[in-house]
């Protein structure tokens, strides 16, 4: 089974998807933490996230298994993989990987911008996670917060927004639903009520094929 999560930053599909794939015994990639890696590899080599020759070269050679989490978090980071993402030779060049893991068995949730749309879709079930800025802004500074770091709710919504525009606008893979995702708005939801409202969807969708 795969299961495409899509949707934009701090909506909370990351952690449906990690929770998804503990349940149901599948493999989860946060396809987000590929970009991140790209961007850490562009700015540690002293370009900057725009620069297309140096982005394209970073994303050739990445090695998913040699990145950590937590050094891809920052607010940083974070801007700057937005950048390189829409980069077209970039989200090429990361394809193979992605779509070599949805297909792994026992199967696999991937969560990202163009899961359902690009990397997998033909996927099982597809959700579409979304919360309002406000609410979305006031996650990320409270995760970001917990890591020490300081944040400003005002400076974290204008980045969202920013991001926001950027990855749905951008020519390669624009963050959209795809036509037969499920939209899961997560604004008034905390994280379990999320959680099951992403199990009774998928639920409901399994038992629709079974039927058939």
């Amino acid at each position: 089974m795969i299961i495409a999560i899509d949707g934009p930053a701090a909506s909370g599909k990351g952690t449906i998807a990690r929770q998804i794939a503990a349940v149901y015994g599948l493999q989860h990639l946060d396809t987000g933490l590929l970009y991140r890696a790209v961007a850490k590899a562009v700015l540690d080599a002293g370009y900057p996230p725009d620069d297309v020759e140096h982005a394209i070269a970073a994303a050739i050679t990445l090695d998913p298994a040699k990145f950590q989490d937590i050094a891809l978090k920052s607010q940083a980071i974070t801007e700057a993989a937005s950048v390189v993402a829409a980069i077209p030779q970039v989200r090429e060049a990361l394809m193979n990987y992605q779509r070599e893991f949805a297909t792994r068995p026992p199967g696999a949730v991937l969560d990202g911008r163009d899961i359902g749309t690009v990397i997998a879709p033909g996927a099982d079930v597809k959700l579409f996670v979304v919360a309002s800025p406000e609410v979305r802004a006031k996650r990320r500074v409270l995760e970001l917060r917990a890591r020490g770091e300081a944040a400003d709710e005002q400076e974290v919504l204008a980045d969202l927004l920013r991001r926001d525009e950027r990855d749905s606008r951008r020519t390669a893979a624009p963050l959209m639903q795809a036509p037969d995702a499920h939209l899961l708005d997560t604004t008034h939801l905390g994280i379990d009520a999320a959680f099951r409202a992403a199990v009774d969807i998928i639920e409901a969708v399994r038992a629709g094929r079974k039927r058939r």
